[in-house]
């Protein structure tokens, strides 16, 4: 594969392999960490949307991850696929089939991702506003204390998005989330792993202090290191995967 091709995980996936295709996204999502133990997958109407996917096709894929352990469903209002084991018996060779193939090309794309990032981190503390670091801030404490990894999750991502909103860029933003995607599986969700929870908090504090502070410099230096650590996730997956 060039450099200049998608990925093959990247996209709608094919017609005539779709549920074995999205069942391997899937358990390569939780695999990474987009989904942890405990934490309900997307409403199957936006999880479709994201997988380019027919909700027929879905469902399918979701009753072969039930029969395998990987999400039991609840009924009711918090009801939904609820996400039960990171790493089961299907998970070695979905891992393998999405994303060992592209390994070479996640280097480059992540090197490209914190370049964006960094970016985005330099303009936000230029242009930030007395509403971007009120959204900041709450969302900075919100994740310092973070009662699990779906809480801290949550906060994460409202985190980086007050950032990128703070940059008031909407291509920037675009392209911010579309590489996310792309260094993933797919998905723009950010892997999230427990062991990482406490070790990116000062990275966190670090990037909204000098963002709040309007020092770029260090901004731009805290975003390109932080955002290693979703290409980081993937790495392992595929070093797991064997």
């Amino acid at each position: 594969m060039s450099g200049h091709e998608p990925a093959d995980w990247l996209g709608p996936v094919r017609v005539g392999r779709s549920v074995d295709a999205v069942t391997d996204r899937l358990v390569t999502a939780i695999a990474v960490g987009d989904f942890s133990p405990g934490e309900r997958l997307p409403p199957e109407r936006e999880l479709a949307t994201l997988l380019g996917v027919g909700r027929e096709t879905l469902r399918a894929a979701l009753g072969r991850l039930r029969a395998a352990g990987y999400v039991v469903t609840r009924r009711g209002r918090n009801g939904g696929a609820i996400v039960q084991d990171g790493w089961g018996a299907l998970s070695d060779d979905a891992v393998r089939r999405t994303l060992a193939p592209s390994r070479d090309e996640l280097v480059e794309l992540s090197d490209t991702r914190c370049l964006v990032e960094s970016l985005i981190a330099r303009t936000a503390a230029e242009r930030r506003q007395p509403e971007d670091v009120t959204a900041m801030t709450a969302a900075l404490e919100a994740y310092e204390q973070a009662a699990d990894a779906v809480a801290a999750r949550r906060a994460d991502h409202d985190l980086h998005h007050a950032v990128v909103r703070a940059a008031r860029n909407q291509h920037l933003a675009r392209l911010s989330r579309e590489l996310l995607a792309r260094v993933n599986v797919g998905l723009p969700i950010e892997p999230f792993e427990e062991s990482t929870f406490r070790a990116v908090a000062p990275q966190h504090r670090a990037l909204i202090e000098a963002v709040v502070a309007g020092d770029g410099d260090t901004a731009a230096a805290v975003a390109r290191e932080h955002f290693t650590i979703t290409t980081a996730a993937v790495h392992r997956a595929i070093d797991r995967a064997g």
